[in-house]
């Protein structure tokens, strides 16, 4: 009787066991509470004084048959309800796929239609029922055999649906299992309409049926006095109270669960929690709302995964732009600083190391680039093999971006000698307008800027390579930088490789000491750095 999903062999006996005795007890409980309606509407409801004087024997006779057939109502539905409700075992270790396949959709079926069976076996249990205590009384008084079974048709209608909904919830992990394996794309059970309507007509419908007809048979054959009238209304109408609320609160249960489950999922999704996840385990439109929902935050799942790897490869402030505004080819003048790193000596270091330590040391030596460059609101445009370009004022406008430069320049000086061994770089920094934006076609596009700050800069650092501090700022980035620019000096004026115009070189005025190249060799200080404008 277990809705159990497959897995350890421990997990799965404990959870058969604890599933089947939760059902017998479904099976047992609901029916013995029904018998004992009917038992409280026959003596408090039914005229049976009139209805017996012609036949003394009626009550011994079915007061005899209500208890051997609630005995045996009650054993053959707990025996019946087990085999309706049996689960084959898993395929063993080297079953083939088709096997596994067999055993999973048995088992699917078994949990998700066990509501349904079970009250199918109530239903056949109560319609004999019905029949039996119809023939045992009918040949002696017509009127007290259509009596007896209507009252254990309507006690039988009550029964099954307090079952109906006491299955759907001892089943309810059972149904997740097989459900989040394989999520539900059509309903199963009833929808929620017909679950509501269900509701009414199960708890107060038939309950306030009993009141009608007793009011009818008062009006068509009497019997009937005014007291006895009364405690017939006040008899059912507390059974229509209770069992009323019994089949509400339990279909209110029922429809409130997959709500309240994709309500806090939701929460979760709102605090940016992406890995929430819904439990699928209802088979009407709700278990298609939780399905739905999962598969909404997959999606925003695998949105944020991208967009993290987006702005991994161009920056989170470049792809935050892309994302909140139309991605237009062209660009803009923009005032912006630009640092350019080149690692010394990696034409030696790439011809003496093994390919796998050189990726090491480039990776240690760009995470301190990276580290430095975000914790100056810079942003690294791209990585030119073993050399990076940073932007400072694009695609984020800043009030000093020069001073901005200039200090990561500083600071990546120290850090690289610092907590770099045998490696060092040449840092070049300058500042000044450029055109930033998306280049390329539409197929196919980056942003980045171009003009002459960044060629400027790449050639600043063949200068930086051939100093002790490592790092050599132009003239321009100190006349647009605020307080940093005094922490710098001009030390000298040269023309620089491919300009034609004199460029002031600006140092820290407290160098940080050079390591020695990667390889161990003297710098190659006559190596070209890149030109990216």
């Amino acid at each position: 009787m277990s809705g159990a999903a497959r897995g350890t062999a421990t997990e799965e006996r404990g959870l058969r066991m604890v599933t089947r005795l939760a059902l017998a007890l479904v099976v047992v409980i609901p029916n013995i509470v029904g018998a004992g309606v009917v038992l409280v509407v026959a003596a408090w409801v039914l005229p049976l004084g009139e209805l017996v004087e012609d036949d003394p024997g009626a009550l011994m006779r079915n007061l005899v048959a209500f208890g051997a057939y609630v005995i045996g109502a009650v054993l053959v539905g707990v025996v019946w309800g087990h085999f309706r409700m049996r689960v084959p075992r898993p395929p063993g270790p080297g079953a083939d796929d088709r096997a596994v396949r067999r055993q999973r959709k048995r088992l699917r079926r078994v949990v998700l239609r066990g509501p349904l069976r079970l009250a199918t076996v109530q239903t056949v249990l109560w319609a004999a029922a019905v029949v039996v205590f119809v023939l045992i009384n009918v040949f002696a008084s017509p009127r007290l055999g259509i009596s007896v079974g209507i009252t254990v048709a309507l006690g039988g209608v009550a029964t099954v649906a307090v079952t109906y909904r006491l299955v759907e919830r001892v089943l309810r992990r059972d149904v997740a299992r097989v459900l989040n394996d394989r999520p539900p794309s059509g309903r199963v059970l009833p929808g929620v309409a017909l679950r509501a309507v269900g509701s009414w007509v199960l708890g107060t419908a038939v309950p306030l049926v009993g009141v009608l007809l007793a009011a009818v048979a008062s009006l068509a054959f009497g019997g009937y006095t005014t007291d006895r009238l009364a405690l017939v209304v006040l008899v059912l109408g507390g059974v229509a109270l209770v069992v009323g609320f019994l089949v509400t609160v339990l279909t209110a249960m029922s429809t409130a669960a997959p709500v309240l489950a994709v309500r806090r999922a939701q929460r979760q999704v709102e605090d940016g929690d992406y890995d929430a996840e819904v439990p699928v385990f209802d088979t009407t439109e709700l278990g298609l709302l939780q399905a739905g929902f999962n598969t909404m935050v997959g999606g925003l799942r695998e949105r944020e995964r991208v967009r993290d790897l987006f702005g991994r490869h161009v920056g989170e402030d470049v792809a935050r732009t892309a994302m909140e505004n139309d991605v237009e080819l062209g660009g803009e003048v923009r005032e912006v600083a630009v640092l350019f790193v080149d690692l010394v000596g990696s034409t030696r270091l790439a011809a003496t190391r093994p390919p796998h330590e050189v990726v090491e040391i480039l990776n240690a030596f760009f995470a301190v680039v990276i580290d430095v460059v975000e914790q100056h609101d810079g942003w690294i445009n791209k990585f030119e093999g073993d050399a990076a370009l940073a932007i400072f004022g694009a695609p984020t406008a800043l009030d000093d971006a020069a001073g901005c430069a200039l200090r990561a320049g500083r600071e990546m000086a120290r850090r690289i000698a610092d907590e770099l061994d045998d490696i060092s770089a040449g840092i070049g920094v300058s500042a000044g307008e450029a055109v930033a934006g998306n280049i390329g076609d539409t197929r196919r596009y980056e942003y980045t800027v171009i003009g002459d700050p960044v060629n400027e800069a790449a050639r600043l650092t063949e200068v930086a390579k051939e100093l002790d501090g490592g790092v050599v700022a132009s003239g321009a980035a100190l006349s647009r930088a605020g307080d940093e620019a005094q922490r710098w000096e001009v030390v000298e004026s040269r023309v620089l490789r491919g300009r034609e115009l004199d460029t002031d070189l600006a140092v820290p005025r407290e160098r940080a000491p050079r390591s020695g190249s990667s390889s161990g060799v003297p710098a190659d200080s006559g190596r070209r750095a890149p030109s990216l404008g």
